[in-house]
């Protein structure tokens, strides 16, 4: 976020750092909504970190944004206390729009607790009084409570207030799926966790001993059928732009794929031979993405047009390669970060470069534009036990690669003292998809050939 005085509000400014102008302790410190990419003009707040009257640390995690092209999160540009929220979650705010006030070197309670134009958790209703008679929460039996994580396994994210009022309650993370909610794509806000806890366990007065003590009420389902067989769940910000992403290629590109058999016996053996001496060496582990690019830089090399893009009645070449790597976000979906100019690197600076944009895209620390300007793709399906795939290109790129799942299987061998022979071998898969308006068949057979011979190079004794 960019920090400037709180009045009057400041211009958009062009990078997404964190500027602090010199103030004294205890003055305001204006955030405006950072500009996340070139080609980035606003972007939508998830969820606020923080509340009016915490506390907060320089760098420490203000709100959740998310693009376009990518969710992140937005580091506080001061130490202090958050005076106000000045837009809600859910908006849709154009980059260098005032969002919050923090005051710069406060202590909590010094600053003014209650915002101007309150963010939805710090107007949502907050708890009832105490009834007069007690109330008994009743555990739901599905899990113990505990911890809270930012996302569960399905992708649903949760404000830092719903976790922190969930983990006080005692609610655990299985009975938060279950609440319906009422937010952003679904969202579980602190008024849908506040009704939900004034029907969660009531009991009668603790006096008559034997009277029962009733369970929690199974919360509504999203949406259903008559019958109740049939959920209709509302696609997440994050699915909703990959299915938009994939129909427009689909309806832009010819898509063809073409495949080819490998066999990578040698790259198996080199990596079982250098992967701990590499992971102490360099601090990443030597996965086999670095090879599978490194091969596919040299097969563009020599064939250009794989390495290119299609505007209108053109192809552009690009002479740099811009290699996009797919990452898997749980079972939420995928990004495709770029790894910069990886004709220049060796099997080790591609290493680095995929572990950190790995990392970081599970993270959410990715910036919008390491997801943009690539020229060709590699998406190892392999990864995922997937033997083959036919990939969707990534537009505006014309090809992406798919490695499959690297398994042992009896193969002939021709050996030119003995003749042929069956052997155990290491063999993959490895599909290339592409766009038939300026690629045709026999391109991408001579592709997959410069690669083949690429992988099968990679043998014991290669320099990384």
């Amino acid at each position: 976020p960019v920090a400037a005085p709180a009045a009057p509000a400041p211009a958009a400014r062009p990078a997404a750092s964190a500027e602090v102008a010199t103030m004294a302790s205890g003055e305001p410190v204006q955030v405006v909504m950072p500009k996340m990419g070139e080609s980035i003009m606003e972007g939508t707040i998830i969820a606020w970190a923080k509340q009016p009257g915490e506390a907060i640390d320089l760098d420490e995690t203000l709100l959740e944004i998310a693009t376009d092209k990518v969710d992140t999160e937005v580091p506080s540009p001061a130490k202090g206390v958050v005076v106000q929220l000045l837009a809600e979650e859910g908006a849709t705010v154009e980059v260098g729009t005032p969002i919050a006030i923090i005051a710069s070197g406060a202590e909590v309670g010094a600053a003014p607790p209650a915002p101007a134009k309150p963010a939805p958790a710090a107007a949502a209703a907050t708890a009832s009084s105490a009834p007069s008679a007690p109330v008994v929460n009743v555990p739901s039996g599905d899990g113990a409570a505990g911890p809270i994580p930012r996302h569960d396994e399905e992708g649903s994210f949760y404000t830092p207030l719903v976790r922190s009022i969930a983990e006080a309650e005692g609610v655990s993370l299985a009975e938060l799926k279950r609440i319906q909610g009422s937010g952003r794509d679904g969202r579980v806000t602190k008024a849908d966790l506040m009704a939900y806890l004034k029907t969660r366990g009531q009991s009668a007065p603790a006096a008559p001993a034997a009277a029962p003590r009733p369970s929690a009420p199974a919360p509504a389902p999203v949406v259903a059928s008559g019958d109740g067989r049939v959920e209709i769940l509302k696609m997440d910000r994050m699915r909703q732009i990959i299915a938009d992403h994939m129909t427009r290629s689909k309806a832009t590109s010819a898509h063809v794929t073409s495949f080819a058999e490998i066999d990578v016996t040698n790259l198996v053996r080199l990596r079982e031979a250098e992967k701990a001496g590499f992971l102490e060496r360099e601090g990443v582990k030597l996965t086999y993405t670095p090879f599978f690019v490194h091969a596919a830089v040299e097969a563009l090399k020599e064939h250009p047009l794989m390495n290119s893009s299609v505007n209108d009645k053109e192809i552009v070449v690009r002479k740099d390669f811009h290699i996009g790597i797919a990452v898997a976000i749980g079972t939420s979906g995928l990004v495709a970060p770029v790894m910069r100019y990886a004709g220049q690197k060796n099997i080790a600076g591609l290493a680095h470069a995929a572990a950190d944009l790995a990392t970081r895209a599970r993270s959410k620390k990715l910036q919008p534009d390491e997801l943009q300007g690539g020229t060709f793709t590699v998406t190892n399906v392999g990864s995922l036990g997937s033997i083959m795939g036919t990939p969707i290109i990534n537009q505006p790129q014309v090809a992406i690669l798919a490695p499959g799942a690297i398994t042992k299987r009896p193969v002939v061998i021709e050996d030119p003292n003995i003749g042929d022979v069956i052997g155990i071998r290491h063999m993959m898969y490895v599909s290339l998809s592409y766009d038939h308006r300026i690629i045709d068949g026999a391109m991408a057979a001579s592709f997959l050939r410069k690669y083949r011979q690429a992988l099968e190079a990679y043998a014991p004794g290669y320099e990384l």
